[in-house]
């Protein structure tokens, strides 16, 4: 333990603090007249651990040498902030929402229910799940958008908002875990641990798949007398004609990144072949999500930079836990921490047994929907639906509320079972 390393859980406190307050900045800004610019950009949820992790630095270099600061800056494993950027930007693209917007009203008018209802229930549920194809990050973009204008309206009671807000989060967060690579905190793992896709389907996927069902129905229940009855289909794809060559190029382009996920000059490659091509053919194309995503990608920067001088009290905690009370633990301790870092923690230490691994993720996925940073597309949920919420925000308190008992469920799913 140094004075930089406490000098940097300080900052990092005081960045989860500042997260807690974002609300506070924004009412602040609609009443300044000159700083309100300012007031707004710190009242941005995805610009708080990237402005911490600004001050970080600086205080690194004064503390020690510009050296060392700009050393440690760039040491630091940017992967995962641009991989979430580039998968956003393409699974928000209107071709690639429209192919799974036309699968959802398939299936939709299959079930013996209201189509609405269906539609609601099939993105709670089953677009998470997918989340084990396509990866979280582009499966909380593609429900987001979905559920925007069906849940997400401002006719919809505050109190719902959250309660389908949190039920989003958690079941993206545990959705993810069928293979072993569209899950933060399990892709981190998996190679130093051995855990394959078959593994994961064994011993978290069955379980995280009944998890997600029952906290999609028991949400869809309570939603479905506020559910908005718009055709999605006529808002974003019909009126665009996509074509299905374009749907399939964009899904080629979605397919391409996500294997190359652990290869950045790559996928960063893909993406600049994918702007040109939206470029080439802008008549089935809308608006990219690039202000959206950077921001994202920006929070999740600055949390790899804060995050990784945490390790020195954080490890310290993981390691001294026995593995039912790691459970707990690992998701006390999500809800503070983004937990790909926990688990990447867990994975340092050596002579982990089989059972604490397996309590380490399994606390750490059910706990990832408890607040903004505790998973890493949670910044995407937000930074796409927040605008439905009062003084357009979402409360911390709130989302931690409505996450409550979905992540009970969770937890009960991947404890007991």
């Amino acid at each position: 333990m140094t004075t930089l390393n406490i000098i940097a859980a300080v900052i990092f406190g005081i960045a989860l603090l500042h997260t807690f307050s974002t609300s506070l900045f924004l009412k602040a800004a609609h009443r300044a007249k000159r700083h309100d610019g300012l007031l707004h950009l710190l009242g941005e949820v995805e610009v708080v651990f990237g402005f911490w992790a600004g001050i970080l630095l600086v205080v690194m270099a004064i503390a020690g040498t510009r050296q060392e600061a700009m050393q440690y800056a760039e040491t630091r494993n940017y992967t995962e902030p641009a991989f979430v950027f580039v998968v956003m930007v393409i699974a928000a693209s209107l071709p690639v929402l429209t192919a799974v917007m036309r699968c959802v009203e398939t299936i939709a008018h299959w079930l013996p229910v209201p189509t609405t209802t269906a539609k609601a229930w099939l993105c709670l549920s089953v677009v998470p799940l997918a989340g084990s194809l396509i990866t979280e990050p582009a499966a909380m973009t593609i429900a987001a958008l979905m559920l925007a204008p069906q849940v997400f309206h401002r006719d919809m009671p505050e109190r719902l908002k959250y309660l389908a807000l949190g039920v989003l989060f958690v079941n993206i967060s545990v959705g993810g875990t069928l293979t072993s690579y569209a899950a933060p905190p399990v892709l981190i793992v998996a190679h130093t641990w051995g855990w394959d896709s078959t593994f994961m389907l064994q011993h978290f996927g069955w379980k995280a798949a009944l998890a997600v069902f029952i906290n999609g129905t028991v949400i869809t229940m309570l939603l479905r007398r506020h559910l908005r009855p718009t055709d999605v289909m006529s808002d974003n794809a019909r009126t665009s004609q996509v074509s299905v060559t374009v749907i399939l190029v964009h899904l080629a382009f979605l397919a391409a990144v996500v294997l190359t996920a652990h290869h950045p000059i790559i996928f960063l490659g893909l993406f600049l072949f994918f702007i040109g091509y939206t470029q080439a053919y802008q008549k089935s194309q809308r608006r990219l999500i690039i202000r959206e995503a950077l921001l994202v990608g920006f929070f999740l920067a600055g949390l790899v930079v804060l995050g990784g001088m945490q390790q020195w009290w954080l490890q310290p905690i993981v390691s001294a836990l026995e593995p039912k009370v790691l459970f707990f633990g690992a998701v006390a301790l999500t809800a503070i921490t983004d937990n790909a870092a926990l688990t990447y923690l867990g994975s340092l230490i050596e002579g982990i047994s089989d059972q604490s691994k397996y309590m380490l993720v399994a606390g750490a996925v059910a706990g990832g929907g408890l607040t903004v940073i505790a998973n890493a597309p949670n910044p995407a949920g937000v930074s796409l639906l927040r605008g439905s919420f009062r003084d357009g925000a979402v409360s911390v308190g709130g989302l931690f509320l409505g996450a409550i008992v979905p992540t009970m469920v969770a937890a009960c799913a991947l404890f007991f079972l």
